[in-house]
């Protein structure tokens, strides 16, 4: 089905965000975190900002009953929870 639109998925940055302040929103340790993260038991979706969020990334972690929403900039510098 064509529509005209186009989705651009060459750009892609990969966003690294300090495993330290995630670990700490979901109440684990780091170690743990990492851990988890490597067995696939916490998921994670990062959303790329449009507009006046251009530049900006949100990525929520899920864990259990437990979610994390962070705002970071392409470098993965927080700039504010949700």
């Amino acid at each position: 089905m064509e529509t005209g639109k186009r989705i651009d998925i060459a750009v892609n940055p990969e966003v690294e965000i300090d495993a330290a302040l995630v670990a700490d929103g979901l109440g684990l340790a780091v170690d743990e975190f990492r851990r988890l993260m490597e067995q696939r038991r916490i998921s994670v979706l990062c959303e790329r900002g449009t507009g006046e969020d251009a530049g900006l990334y949100r990525a929520t972690f899920y864990h259990g009953q437990r979610r994390l929403r962070m705002v970071v900039d392409a470098s993965g510098t927080p700039v504010g929870h949700l």
